[in-house]
């Protein structure tokens, strides 16, 4: 129905470059939507539609015949098929909304009676029957577009040219006249509206031809006004990846400082080649310590050896780990005696007489240990004049021996304080 083959359009007085070889078709009774921001080339597609204005290359064809080299006598005679809708309506304000539709019929010459019946029929579809004889100033802005469409109607064209007929309008009053649109296209007309009105786009979802900076960007059937695909640019055919050598810029000579990790943080589990490094580090570390500090070897710890009749375990035990408990022996005198050397070699059996328990109780409970770093008793302190006045022990006072069990001392010496 309508083609447009490799159109280029330039105005003289501005320079303005509208299209840079645009491509399209579109078929008898379709739908079509024509959307672009301002400026984008849409508006110039149109008046190429009907003549308004001749293409510099390319060619425009309308059932197969080229407009764009059309000779200036047939242009009246082509537009008689094609209805125009303005956003500014167009209409003449000293003539009544019934002559205002008779008069595109006037000028193609239609009988009188002939001309009221189209008017009467399509003041009836736009719903203005009653307001035939008003005038475009007592009419609102809806009313006032659906009087254009029905002049455009008029003459029964193939192909209607919308350019913004919602653009004044309401959002319910959009709507009716969309609707009245589409009413006329289910009919077989070709219906072409260029529009900003997104909303509407998205309702009616009917075919989408989107223009940009003269080209054609987006032609989809049943697409709304932004395009919910994202899809990559295709790269051109004889596109060919090359070296590296050969995208070299200003942009590489120039060195990016390399930024070193300010911690150890990682999100999520942290990798293995960083445990095992930590690993790594932490031995090498402490082998770097252990060859500048070298340890002092450690003092061996005395043991005491029991023999197997002193009714002990035979395993030795340490030095440290036995400990007499000063607070529940008596003092008899301040001398310490002296003990048995850490490495004294043991009685042997035969030699000498080895001592009873009821011998090893007694001489246990008059021996006292008092540590070295343990802080020493105050009686032991005294004056000897103290000590003196004091009356000495007679047999009745050690009557306390009798009650004292082995059970009750504590044989464990407990490690000295540093």
């Amino acid at each position: 129905m309508i083609k447009f083959q490799n159109v280029h359009k330039t105005y003289k007085n501005s320079g303005v470059h509208a299209l840079r070889g645009v491509s399209f078709l579109i078929d008898e009774g379709e739908f079509v939507f024509i959307i672009g921001k301002s400026g984008s080339g849409k508006s110039t597609i149109l008046k190429c539609m009907y003549c308004e204005e001749r293409t510099n290359e390319g060619g425009v064809f309308v059932d197969g015949f080229d407009i764009s080299h059309m000779s200036r006598a047939l242009v009246p005679i082509f537009r008689r098929q094609v209805g125009m809708i303005f956003q500014d309506f167009r209409l003449i304000d000293t003539k009544t909304i019934a002559e205002n539709i008779a008069f595109a019929g006037e000028i193609i010459g239609l009988p009188k009676r002939e001309l009221h019946q189209r008017v009467q029929l399509v003041l009836n579809i736009v719903g203005l029957k009653e307001k035939a004889d008003a005038y475009p100033q007592e009419l609102s802005g809806g009313e006032q577009q659906r009087v254009a469409i029905a002049r455009a109607m008029l003459n029964n064209p193939k192909i209607i040219i919308a350019d913004e007929p919602t653009g004044n309008l309401d959002p319910a009053t959009s709507e009716n006249i969309m609707g009245l649109l589409l009413d006329i296209n289910r009919s077989g007309t070709t219906v072409i509206v260029c529009t900003h009105d997104a909303n509407m786009v998205d309702k009616m979802k009917k075919r989408v031809i989107e223009i940009e900076a003269g080209l054609v960007v987006r032609d989809k059937e049943g697409s709304s006004y932004a395009d919910d695909e994202v899809t990559e640019e295709p790269l051109p055919s004889n596109f060919a990846f090359g070296d590296d050598r050969d995208y070299q810029s200003e942009a590489d000579e120039v060195e990016v400082p390399k930024i070193e990790p300010s911690s150890d943080f990682f999100f999520g589990e942290t990798p293995k080649a960083v445990i095992e490094a930590a690993k790594n580090k932490a031995a090498r570390n402490a082998a770097a310590a252990a060859a500048a500090a070298p340890a002092a070897p450690a003092a061996p710890i005395p043991t005491i050896p029991f023999s197997d009749d002193d009714g002990y375990d035979d395993e030795e035990v340490a030095f440290e780990d036995m400990i007499t408990d000063v607070d529940t022996l008596p003092v008899e005198n301040d001398e310490e005696e002296a003990l048995p050397a850490p490495n004294a070699p043991a009685i042997e059996a035969g030699h000498e007489e080895v001592p009873s328990k009821e011998q090893e109780e007694e001489e246990i409970k008059e021996e006292t240990y008092v540590p070295d770093e343990e802080p020493v008793p105050a009686e032991l302190t005294a004056p000897e004049e103290e000590k003196k006045a004091e009356p000495a022990h007679t047999e009745e006072d050690d009557s306390w021996l009798s009650e004292v069990r082995m059970d009750d001392i504590d044989l464990d010496i407990q490690e000295d304080d540093e």
